[in-house]
């Protein structure tokens, strides 16, 4: 008689222990998730800048002016330390000549191969570099009409100010996270 109440009061506790391991199962699976979440959440930083000041009637694919390789060494400078922390991991540019110019200086300081993206085409281009360098930090060196066309795409910003014909020292930092909004910092160097 003992044995057969031991077994039904068994019986009886399983359906009530039942939602208590179905909820601490539950607990552990949003937990895990959130601490997937938490690892992966990297941002990737992408700094855009338009070439450098060009020669001006020099054709369609001018090289930079005297004024343009000095503003190319400062940019130099600015990103240029090659410590580990902060260090940018590739370049981007267009395929014309005065992008190549001003992005020279900076990429044989650090080592890094540039590579050319599609001048017109930012949807590309940003899916491009946020699909190759998660987590990292990447310059792309475009032109008036392009840079912020890639800092609206990249931000989600609807309203991007246009670059003037004679402005060459506008830089911005995107910051975009794998979740959550991006944030965009305007500046001049």
């Amino acid at each position: 008689m003992d044995k057969v109440k031991k077994e039904y009061d068994t019986l009886r506790r399983r359906p009530f222990l039942t939602p208590i391991w179905l909820m601490g199962a539950a607990a552990f699976v949003v937990l895990a998730i959130a601490v997937w979440v938490w690892a992966t959440d990297t941002s990737t930083i992408v700094v855009l800048v338009r070439h450098a000041e060009k020669q001006l009637n020099a054709g369609d694919d001018p090289h930079l002016a005297p004024v343009g390789e000095a503003r190319a060494e400062l940019l130099a400078r600015l990103f240029g330390n090659g410590a580990p922390l902060g260090r940018l991991d590739a370049i981007y540019v267009s395929p014309t000549l005065r992008s190549h110019e001003t992005a020279a200086p900076l990429a044989k300081k650090l080592g890094i191969k540039v590579s050319e993206g599609p001048e017109d085409d930012p949807p590309l281009l940003s899916r491009r570099v946020l699909h190759e360098h998660p987590g990292g930090r990447v310059l792309i060196v475009g032109h008036s009409n392009t840079v912020p066309a890639l800092v609206a795409r990249l931000s989600g910003a609807k309203s991007v100010p246009e670059i003037g014909d004679d402005e060459y020292g506008t830089l911005y930092v995107v910051v975009v996270p794998r979740i959550g909004r991006a944030n965009v910092l305007r500046m001049t160097y």
